[in-house]
């Protein structure tokens, strides 16, 4: 599991996935990268990487609606916190991967966890 906040830029390698312009705020975009399903939210300007997977029953989460930081799940109505992945609300109790997000230029980059080797 990965909290954006814990993961230091030496342990991942970020990989750049849209550029500014394609995700306008309030907007998602759904990115596939080696095994990892992520979805990207732009937030009010702040852009924020989780996996695209609720940990209550494994569906997917990236299409549930937003209410502040919170994306909620479509199927059962957990909630996680897109900047960290934290549980905000049940059924779900297990955190989801958050992956760390930087604009380079124009470029939106999400740190992918360097394989360990």
């Amino acid at each position: 599991m990965y909290n954006y906040n814990e993961v230091s830029a030496d342990s991942v390698e970020f990989i750049t996935v849209a550029k500014i312009d394609e995700v306008d705020d309030g907007d998602r975009l759904f990115v596939e990268i080696d095994d990892y399903e992520l979805v990207v939210f732009n937030i009010a300007g702040e852009y924020f990487a989780i996996g695209d997977v609720c940990s209550h029953d494994d569906g997917p989460l990236g299409e549930g609606e937003i209410e502040d930081y919170d994306v909620i799940c479509p199927r059962h109505g957990a909630r996680f916190d897109v900047r960290s992945g934290l549980v905000t609300a049940l059924p779900a109790v297990t955190d989801i991967p958050a992956y760390p997000v930087r604009v380079s230029g124009n470029d939106i980059e999400i740190g992918i966890p360097l394989d360990e080797e």
